[in-house]
């Protein structure tokens, strides 16, 4: 429930929707994230986040002897049933936005790569990790615009997500919360002042998508 209650509203809508035999790999997957996320927005200095972000790395990476007890985060992903490198990417993607500002294009470029890989470890075959790693993309450049500050900066992501291919693609119900938050972010994304968050509008969109897929 800790983990849960850390997750940003839409990811929680979104994970309402996952069956239960998938749910705790995507809580685990989407909690990962927003420790990573909070350690790089709270960090003043460049080298404090990386120090941070390296322990996770080392974490994540060790065996599940060697993994530090107690950390309930670390539990949730005890069992993760994909690949460890698609977490310990996470963790790289993340360390490329602890730069100076402005952040060049390819910082979001590779931080939405990581996230995207990180949805694709769950899928089944290669089509369906092709399709996760596109839809996990294209959400993830959609939040980095919104939650930028940096005027440039946001600009640049924005323009960004807005050159990908944002055309729907089926997902197995196991990936449902993804199909949820890429839906999400195009309905958001060609707004002039985009901003992922729970509005009625996005609760009726986010049932519509829970339910039928799309």
């Amino acid at each position: 429930m800790e983990l849960l209650d850390a997750l940003p509203p839409l990811q929680r809508l979104a994970l309402s929707y996952a069956p239960r035999v998938s749910r705790v790999a995507l809580l685990g997957l989407l909690a990962l994230d927003t420790r990573l996320a909070g350690i790089v927005r709270a960090a003043h200095e460049p080298i404090l986040a990386q120090l941070r972000l390296a322990w996770w790395r080392e974490a994540l990476a060790g065996t599940s002897a060697l993994r530090p007890s107690g950390e309930p985060l670390l539990a949730a992903l005890a069992h993760w049933p994909g690949t460890r490198d698609a977490l310990t990417g996470l963790v790289e993607g993340w360390e490329a936005m602890t730069g100076a500002a402005p952040l060049p294009t390819s910082a979001f470029a590779a931080l939405a790569e990581a996230r995207g890989r990180g949805f694709a470890a769950l899928a089944g075959d290669t089509d369906i990790r092709e399709r996760a790693l596109r839809l996990g993309r294209n959400w993830s450049l959609a939040d980095i615009a919104t939650r930028l500050t940096h005027p440039a900066e946001r600009q640049s992501a924005l323009e960004l997500a807005r050159a990908q291919d944002w055309q729907h693609v089926a997902l197995p119900r196991g990936l449902r919360p993804l199909a949820v938050l890429h839906g999400l972010a195009a309905r958001e994304i060609w707004q002039d002042a985009p901003a992922l968050t729970v509005t009625p509008g996005a609760v009726l969109a986010a049932m519509r998508i829970g339910l039928l897929g799309r």
